[in-house]
C-alpha cells in the first residue's frame, strides 16, 4: 500500500482504566473482536472489525492515569517535520516522536484551541484496513471554542484546502485532500458544558443508528445528542460508561439535501 497522503485521518486508539469493560461494550456497541494484548507495548490490544484492524484499547500507564478519550492520528510522511509544523504554527507537543518498534513512530499535539491529536508515520501498521464501513472509522470532527485559532493551525501543518458550510446556523468547516473532505470543524456552543474540553469527536460506521443507541445505553453508555437524520447519515453522539465520547453514523441513511459550500484556502 502507498504512503496515505498527509493528513489523512490513519488510526484511532484510546485508553481505559477498565480495557476489558471497554472490550465488552465496543464489542456490542459495534461488533468489534480483539487481538492478544501486546505486553511489549503496554498491552495495546487492537480492535477488529471483520477480521480488518479498525482501532485500539489500551490501559493507562501507571502515572498516567486520566479522563478516557480516543484519539485520531493524522498519516504523516515524517513525524520530526510535522512536529516541527505544529510547534511553528502555536501548537503544543505533548509527547515527542517516537519510534514504536517497526509498526511506525508517532506523536501526541495539541491543536492551540485545545484539540489532542496524534501523528503516525507507518511502518508495517500503516493504519485503518476499513474505513467508512460498519464497525469502521467513518468520519472526524474538530470541536473547539476558538475556531479561528484551529482554522490558522490545522491548514498549515497539513495540507488542507478549506471550504465554508454556507448555513448561518452552524459555524462549520470542511478540510480537504485532493478534494476528497477528511475532517470537519465545527465550533462549540453554549450546548458544550464549560467542563468539556475541545477535542476531536471520532464517528463510527453502524448498520442501524437507532440500535446502535440502544445497544450503547443498555450497556452504560450516555446519548449526548441524536439520533439525527442529516444528508451524511443518521448518527447520534454519546459518552461510553468510561466517559470517552464518539458517535455512530449509518451512512447509508441520508435525509436533505446537501449544504452548499465555499472555497476558503
Amino acid at each position: 500500500m502507498a504512503a496515505q497522503p498527509e493528513g489523512t485521518p490513519c488510526w484511532a486508539d484510546a485508553m481505559f482504566s477498565d480495557v476489558e469493560g471497554a472490550k465488552t461494550f465496543y464489542g456490542d456497541v459495534l461488533g468489534w473482536t480483539f487481538g492478544e494484548a501486546s505486553s511489549e507495548y503496554g498491552n495495546y490490544t487492537q480492535a477488529y472489525s471483520d477480521g480488518k484492524a479498525v482501532a485500539a484499547v489500551v490501559p493507562p500507564m501507571p502515572g498516567q492515569e486520566g479522563p478516557s478519550a480516543w484519539c485520531l492520528y493524522l498519516a504523516s510522511q515524517d513525524v520530526a517535520a510535522a512536529a516541527g509544523k505544529i510547534r511553528d504554527n502555536g501548537g503544543e507537543v505533548l509527547m515527542e516522536p517516537m519510534q514504536v518498534g517497526d509498526f511506525g513512530s508517532m506523536l501526541l499535539a495539541r491543536d492551540p484551541s485545545g484539540v489532542v491529536f496524534g501523528v503516525w508515520q507507518a511502518g508495517t501498521h500503516e493504519g485503518f484496513e476499513k474505513k467508512s464501513e460498519p464497525g469502521a472509522f467513518s468520519w472526524a470532527e474538530i470541536f473547539t471554542r476558538e475556531p479561528e485559532k484551529s482554522d490558522a493551525f490545522w491548514p498549515a501543518v497539513f495540507p488542507y484546502g478549506v471550504q465554508r458550510m454556507d448555513d448561518d446556523a452552524v459555524d462549520y468547516k470542511l478540510f480537504a485532500l485532493g478534494g476528497e473532505t477528511v475532517l470537519g470543524r465545527m465550533k462549540m456552543g453554549d450546548e458544550f458544558p464549560p467542563e468539556v474540553p475541545p477535542y476531536l469527536n471520532v464517528y463510527f460506521g453502524v448498520e442501524d443508528c437507532d440500535a446502535a443507541v440502544a445497544k450503547a445505553t443498555e450497556g452504560g453508555g450516555v446519548l449526548r445528542f441524536g439520533p439525527m437524520d442529516t444528508p451524511f447519515g443518521r448518527f447520534a453522539a454519546l459518552s461510553d460508561p468510561q466517559g470517552a465520547a464518539f458517535s455512530v453514523i449509518d451512512l447509508n441513511t441520508t435525509r436533505g439535501d446537501v449544504p452548499k459550500t465555499t472555497d476558503v484556502s
